[in-house]
């Protein structure tokens, strides 16, 4: 069976860096942290992810090529200290979300556990362009 990709469709043009977008996606569709996604308006959204355990300065978050990239990485202190069951791991994560164009990242809230992404999305205008056709 052959593929389908977004190349497949003629009248799709100029669209390989959204297709490549969806495939980088898809790689990182781990499970942890679980996350909610939540249409606060019409415009805006926010992105609360789980991350009891983190601290702020555990957690980056960060804008690159289009994609929210959230990143936990905990200071693994078991050496200072004896664990008789060790159930709770340090762990670490990256979580990446696909943002249209128009789409800003407002403000980050950690609070009780859990990490607010804020979202705002910008309407485009609608332009209509009028190409001249000349004789040749």
């Amino acid at each position: 069976m052959t593929k389908l990709t977004l190349a497949s469709y003629p009248h799709m043009l100029g669209f390989e860096q959204l297709e490549q977008l969806l495939e980088r996606t898809a790689k990182s569709s781990e499970g942890y942290p679980p996350f909610n996604i939540e249409q606060t308006s019409e415009c805006s959204y926010r992105i609360t992810l789980a991350v009891a355990g983190f601290r702020e300065e555990d957690l980056s978050i960060t804008v690159e090529d289009r994609q929210l990239v959230i990143r936990g990485r905990q200071k693994d202190d078991g050496a200072e200290r004896v664990f008789l069951h060790r159930g709770i791991a340090a762990r670490q994560f990256q979580r990446s979300f696909v943002l249209a164009d128009g789409v800003e990242v407002g403000e980050a809230v950690m609070e009780n556990g859990l990490l607010h992404v804020d979202l705002k999305m910008s309407r485009p205008e609608t332009v209509v362009q009028t190409i001249q056709i000349r004789k040749g």
